[in-house]
C-alpha cells in the first residue's frame, strides 16, 4: 500500500498479485469468464491456492500462511484493479473468518479453505432486514436431535457453487434483537434447500436461498447456540475493510484508463487532456480516490485492534470514503469518456457497476456515516 510502508512481503504479495493478473486476467477474458456457467474460472482458483493467496489470514497452524487485514486488502485492491469475478471475498474472508472465530469443530475446514478445496457463502441478508445485521426472521426450532431451519435469504452471493452456506437462523427472540441468532454450517445440497441464482448488475453471481424446514444436527451449529449476531458484526467488518480496498483498486484503474483517453481522444486537433477544466475534474479524481486509499489502509491496521468502538468507526469510516469516492470517480469517468463509456466494449462501465455494488454491500455510505456519527459520540480508548 502506497501511504504506509509495506514491508519486504508486503511488496512481493502485491508485486505477484499484479504481475499474475495483468497476464491471466485482461478484461476479455473476464468477460467470457463472467458469462460462463459458473461465474468464475475454478482453474484460476486452484492458481490462487497454490500461490498462498487463500490462506492468508488462515494460521499456519490450521494450514494457512498467517497474515492479517493489511495483506488481505492488499489482495482486494488486485482484485478490484482487474475486476476478478472468483469469491475470495465470500471464502475467503468472510467464511473463513466465521470459521476461524467460530473455534471447533468447523475450524478444521480452514485447511480446505487454504487449499482451494471447498467454497463458502453466508447467507445471512433478508428482505426486510436492510443493513441491518441484527434483523433475522429465518426460524432454528429445536428438535430432539437438532434444529430445523425454515426462511428465506436474499442476494446471496456465490451461493449456487458454495459447498457449504452459513446461515443465520433466529433460535430465540424477536426479528431485530441481537440475542438469539444462531449460526449453521449447512451443505448446499441439503434437503429443503432451494435457490434461484442469478448474474447481479456488475457481472458476479448471487442467488435467493429458501430453506424449508431443513433438519440439521446439533454438529451444524457454527460457534455457540444464540450468539451468531456476534460472530456476524466481527466478520463484517473483515469484509466492509476488504470491500473498501477492492473499490480502491478499483478506482485506480478506472483514474487511469481515463486519464488515458483523455491523453489519447482529440478534438481541435489537440489532445482533450490538454484541456484545464478537465485536467482539474481528473484531479478531483485523484484526491477522491487517494482519501479512500488512506482512509482503507488505516481500517486495515485498526481491524487488529482490542478497542471495538475503535475497529468498527473506522471500517465504517473506510466504507463510507470508498462509497462516496467511488460514485464520483465512476460517474466522471463515464461523462469523461462520451457515449463510449456506456458500451460493454470498454471496461469504464464493468467498474462503474462493480463500484456501486461495493457501495451497498454490508452498508451503503449514507448507512456507515450515520453509524460512524453514533460510534462518535460513544466513548473510546482512541480518538477517532
Amino acid at each position: 500500500m502506497d501511504s504506509f510502508a509495506p514491508t519486504q512481503e508486503q511488496g512481493l504479495l502485491a508485486e505477484s498479485l499484479e504481475r499474475f493478473f495483468a497476464k491471466e486476467y485482461g478484461f476479455d477474458r473476464r468477460r467470457a469468464i463472467a458469462a460462463s456457467e459458473h461465474g468464475f474460472d475454478r482453474a484460476a482458483w486452484a492458481r490462487f491456492a497454490e500461490f498462498g493467496w487463500l490462506g492468508i489470514g488462515i494460521p499456519e497452524e490450521r494450514g494457512g500462511l498467517g497474515g492479517t487485514a493489511v495483506e488481505i486488502a492488499l489482495v482486494m485492491q488486485a482484485i478490484g484493479r482487474h475486476l476478478v469475478l472468483e469469491p475470495y471475498l465470500s471464502t475467503a474472508v468472510v467464511g473463513a473468518g466465521l470459521l476461524r472465530r467460530a473455534g471447533e469443530p468447523h475450524a478444521k475446514l480452514l485447511a480446505d479453505v487454504a487449499a482451494g478445496k471447498i467454497l463458502l457463502a453466508l447467507a445471512h441478508g433478508e428482505k426486510r432486514a436492510r443493513f441491518d445485521l441484527a434483523h433475522v426472521e429465518t426460524r432454528a426450532e429445536r428438535t430432539g436431535t437438532g434444529y430445523t431451519l425454515s426462511g428465506h435469504k436474499a442476494v446471496v452471493p456465490h451461493a449456487e457453487t458454495a459447498d457449504h452456506l452459513i446461515v443465520s437462523a433466529r433460535s430465540a427472540g424477536a426479528a431485530a434483537e441481537e440475542q438469539g441468532v444462531t449460526l449453521f454450517l449447512v451443505p448446499r445440497g441439503a434437503k429443503g434447500i432451494g435457490l434461484q441464482p442469478y448474474a447481479t448488475i456488475d457481472g458476479q453471481r448471487a442467488a435467493e436461498v429458501t430453506l424449508d424446514r431443513v433438519a440439521l444436527g446439533a454438529d451444524a451449529v457454527l460457534g455457540m447456540a444464540e450468539a451468531g449476531h456476534d460472530l456476524i458484526a466481527r466478520v463484517a467488518e473483515d469484509a466492509i475493510v476488504a470491500l473498501s480496498a477492492e473499490a480502491v483498486g478499483a478506482m485506480d484503474a478506472l483514474i487511469g484508463l481515463t486519464r488515458d483517453y483523455l491523453k489519447t481522444r482529440k478534438q481541435f486537433g489537440v489532445p482533450i487532456g490538454s484541456f484545464q477544466v478537465l485536467q482539474h475534474r481528473l484531479v478531483d479524481l485523484f484526491m477522491a480516490q487517494a482519501l479512500a486509499r488512506s482512509t482503507a489502509e488505516a481500517a486495515a491496521r485498526a481491524l487488529s485492534s482490542e478497542d471495538a468502538r475503535y475497529r468498527a468507526a473506522t471500517a465504517a469510516a473506510a466504507k463510507v470514503q470508498a462509497g462516496r469516492a467511488g460514485r464520483l470517480v465512476g460517474q466522471e469517468a463515464v461523462q469523461l469518456h462520451g457515449g463510449m463509456g456506456m458500451t460493454a466494449e470498454l471496461a469504464v462501465g464493468a467498474y462503474f457497476k462493480r463500484l456501486f455494488a461495493i457501495d451497498v454491500a454490508f452498508g451503503n455510505a449514507d448507512w456507515h456515516q450515520r453509524r460512524f456519527a453514533g460510534l462518535a459520540n460513544a466513548g473510546s480508548s482512541k480518538p477517532l
